[in-house]
């Protein structure tokens, strides 16, 4: 089992910048599959990005191609969500997830999550 902490949440402006981090317990951190997913009041758990276990996969939803960029330290335990050109539309609680087995953009794929953290972007 892995425990995982996401931190950098805040308040931004719209156009601002943010980097998120989630730091994972244990010595095998590099045996899971890491996903950055985000939920808004109301809506559904969505997929936001995913990294595979030696970082060498990457894919991103539609919404933050081209302003999101996910990467992993595996040295330190570490996936960070580095968010560019926010807009109110990311405001939303974003959380990370692992799972040892699937490179998925499914919340149901994946079996541990952190707490979350906040992101709200100002118009």
């Amino acid at each position: 089992q892995v425990q995982l902490v996401e931190s950098g949440g805040g308040l931004v402006q719209a156009g601002g910048s943010l980097r998120l981090s989630c730091a994972a317990s244990g010595r095998t951190f590099n045996t899971y599959h890491m996903a950055w997913f985000r939920q808004a009041p109301g809506k559904e758990r969505e997929f936001v990005a995913r990294i595979s276990k030696l970082g060498g996969t990457i894919s991103y939803s539609n919404s933050v191609k081209g302003r999101f960029t996910i990467s992993r330290d595996n040295a330190k335990n570490t996936v960070y969500l580095q968010m560019n050109s926010l807009k109110p539309e990311d405001t939303a609680v974003y959380y990370c997830a692992a799972s040892p087995t699937f490179y998925s953009a499914s919340p149901r794929d994946y079996e541990y999550w952190g707490q979350g953290t906040q992101v709200s972007v100002s118009s």
